[in-house]
C-alpha cells in the first residue's frame, strides 16, 4: 500500500526562520475521533513567532525546555474535512472548518490532523478560506482584553498597536460594543482605520500618544511597545492598562498584583482561555456583517521563511496569510 505524503513546516530546534524547512513528511490518518483535514490557509502571526524563537522564555514550559516537543510550526488553520474516524460526531467529510491553539496545532502543512473536541469549529459559508483564518489568533487576543473589563457605551478606550492583527479586531470590537476608539498607528494605516470605525486617530509618527491631553478610561497595547508607567498619564483616576505582552522583567504580572492591592489606575493581564467561546462570537460577527478581514501579504507554504521575516519585522498590517489554493 503506498504511503500519503504531505508537504509541512518543520524544525529541529528553535531559533530564527532559518531554523525551518519545508519537506515531505508522511500524511496523518484519522481513526477513532479525529478529523483528516485538508489545510487551505494559515498564518504567521506573533504567536507563531514566539514558538519559532522560544521568547520570551516562558514559552518553554509549554513548548519545551530544551527543545520544541512539536515539530511542525502553525498555531491556525481554515480548511476542509476530508476523513474521519468512526468515534466522530459532530463533523463530517466535506465540512468547511477553522480552528487556533496558541500552544501550538502544526497547522504550517498541506493537512492536519485533529480531535473534534479540540478548538475548532464550522466555518461560516459566505467567507473565503483566507478571510476565516483572520478572525482566530488576533481577534482570539483582542476578545480576550475586552472580557477582562467591563466595556460600556461610550467608553473611551486608546489602542497602542491599532494596525496589526490583535488591534485591528480590538478597534472592530469596541466599535461593536459601542465605545469611543482612539487608535494609534503609522501614517500610512490613518485611512484603514476610519474604515474600521475609529472615532479618532493618533499617528504615533508625528506625536507620543502618551503625550496627549486626553484621559481613557482604558489604555489597550496590542503591540506591548509601551507600558503602564508612560500611560499613567492619559488614564482615568479608575482607568485600566491591559497590555498583549509581560513586559520587561515580566512587569506586567507584578503590576497586576500590585495594583490590585493599591486600588486606583490599574493594570489587567489578559491571560487567553476558551477559545471555543471566541470561534461562536466572531461567528456572530462575521454573521451580522461586523468584522473586516484585514490582509497585509500573502505567501505560498514554500514562501513561509519570508513570511515569518516580514512578521518579525513588526511592520505587518492584520495578517500575513499562508495560502494552499492556487
Amino acid at each position: 500500500m503506498k504511503t500519503e505524503v504531505m508537504k509541512a513546516v518543520v524544525r529541529k530546534s528553535y531559533g530564527n526562520p532559518e531554523v525551518i524547512s519545508v519537506k515531505k513528511i508522511k500524511r496523518p490518518v484519522a481513526t477513532g475521533d479525529k478529523l483528516l483535514i485538508k489545510i487551505h490557509a494559515t498564518t504567521v502571526n506573533r504567536t507563531d513567532c514566539a514558538i519559532l524563537r522560544g521568547k520570551p522564555w516562558v514559552m518553554r514550559i509549554f513548548q519545551g525546555i530544551i527543545s520544541p516537543k512539536k515539530k511542525i510550526t502553525g498555531t491556525d488553520f481554515s480548511g476542509e474535512v476530508v476523513a474521519v474516524g468512526n468515534e466522530v460526531v459532530h463533523f463530517k467529510k466535506g465540512d468547511r472548518v477553522f480552528g487556533f491553539n496558541d500552544n501550538g496545532l502544526e497547522s504550517h502543512a498541506e493537512y492536519l490532523i485533529l480531535s473534534e473536541s479540540q478548538c475548532l469549529d464550522n466555518t461560516p459559508n459566505m467567507i473565503s478560506y483566507q478571510f476565516a483564518v483572520t478572525v482566530l489568533e488576533g481577534p482570539h487576543y483582542a476578545y480576550n482584553f475586552i472580557k477582562k473589563v467591563d466595556i460600556k457605551k461610550g467608553d473611551k478606550v486608546l489602542v497602542n498597536g491599532a494596525s496589526g492583527a490583535i488591534g485591528s479586531s480590538l478597534v472592530q470590537l469596541l466599535n461593536y460594543f459601542e465605545a469611543s476608539v482612539t487608535a494609534v498607528c503609522s501614517t500610512k494605516n490613518v485611512s484603514l482605520m476610519k474604515e474600521l470605525g475609529a472615532n479618532y486617530i493618533l499617528d504615533y509618527k508625528n506625536k507620543d500618544f502618551t503625550k496627549n491631553n486626553e484621559t481613557y478610561d482604558y489604555v489597550f497595547d496590542a503591540v506591548g511597545k509601551s507600558s503602564f508607567n508612560k500611560c499613567k498619564p492619559i488614564l482615568n483616576e479608575k482607568g485600566v492598562y491591559i497590555s498583549s505582552e509581560l513586559g520587561k522583567n515580566f512587569q506586567n504580572l507584578f503590576y497586576t498584583f500590585i495594583t490590585s492591592i493599591l486600588g486606583g489606575k490599574k493594570v489587567i493581564f489578559p491571560v487567553p482561555s476558551n477559545i471555543k467561546e471566541t470561534l461562536v462570537f466572531m461567528k456572530k460577527l462575521i454573521e451580522m456583517d461586523q468584522f473586516k478581514a484585514i490582509i497585509d501579504r500573502v505567501y505560498t507554504l514554500d514562501e513561509i521563511d519570508e513570511a515569518y521575516k516580514y512578521v518579525l519585522s513588526g511592520h505587518k498590517t492584520g495578517n500575513v496569510i499562508i495560502t494552499f489554493d492556487e
